[in-house]
């Protein structure tokens, strides 16, 4: 166990795009990171970088969320930021196209996933009466887009989950955060978006969310590239 006065954070879906950014800036930040992705070759690189823990595992499986969990806090000593960034959209098809393995594949890793790693993160912070929960979601939740039926319904079902979690958690001095990105520029779209937001400046808002002074907290944050108009 890394036992650390610094300030602890556990990023999901930390080798690519926005998690890879924040896993970076809140090391420099003088955070102790502990970063999880399902490419062991990706993940091995950003532990390089960054000299943190980390463990390669797919989220969509029933008992990830908990080992993860446990072994971060094993690590780390404790868990000060939970970040839940980890989520796909596996195809823009529409509502009769859709099969029920990909209905499941969703819902493990874009719903059921964050909301246990909440539930631990919870566990874990109540006692002292501190930390912060920040759920990573999409601005599709305040659009409604054909073609993006079930990865919207799941980022619909987290945003009410985040809700209900804000209550529960401010009981027990706990901050938690929904945040909402519009287009960003990284493999989760198939095609380059230049004209989208770049990883970093997503990564960005982010982290001012978790740093901002103790008596504040940011319960929703949405925003977009200046471009965006599908809304």
């Amino acid at each position: 166990m890394e036992q650390t006065q610094r300030p602890t954070a556990l990023i999901t879906g930390a080798t690519r795009g926005i998690g890879r950014e924040v896993a970076h800036q809140l090391h420099a930040a003088g955070y102790a990171v502990f970063v999880t992705g399902r490419d062991g070759t990706l993940l091995a690189t950003l532990q390089s970088e960054l000299a943190c823990p980390g463990l390669a595992l797919d989220l969509a499986e029933a008992d990830a969320a908990s080992r993860l969990f446990t072994e971060a806090r094993r690590t780390l000593g404790r868990i000060d930021v939970l970040v839940n960034n980890a989520g796909f959209n596996r195809a823009k098809v529409p509502i009769t196209h859709v099969s029920t393995e990909e209905l499941d594949t969703s819902y493990a890793l874009n719903l059921r996933a964050p909301i246990l790693l909440a539930r631990e993160a919870l566990n874990e912070m109540a006692p002292r009466r501190s930390g912060h929960i920040v759920n990573v979601l999409s601005s599709v939740v305040h659009a409604k887009l054909e073609n993006y039926s079930v990865y919207s319904t799941m980022k619909y079902a987290l945003h009410g989950f985040t809700g209900c979690l804000i209550k529960e958690a401010r009981l027990v001095g706990v901050k938690v955060t929904g945040v909402y990105p519009g287009g960003v520029d990284t493999t989760f779209r198939a095609q380059a978006r230049p004209d989208y937001l770049r990883p970093e400046s997503a990564a960005r808002m982010i982290v001012h969310c978790i740093t901002a002074p103790a008596d504040v907290v940011v319960h929703e944050l949405t925003f977009r590239p200046i471009v965006e108009t599908n809304f």
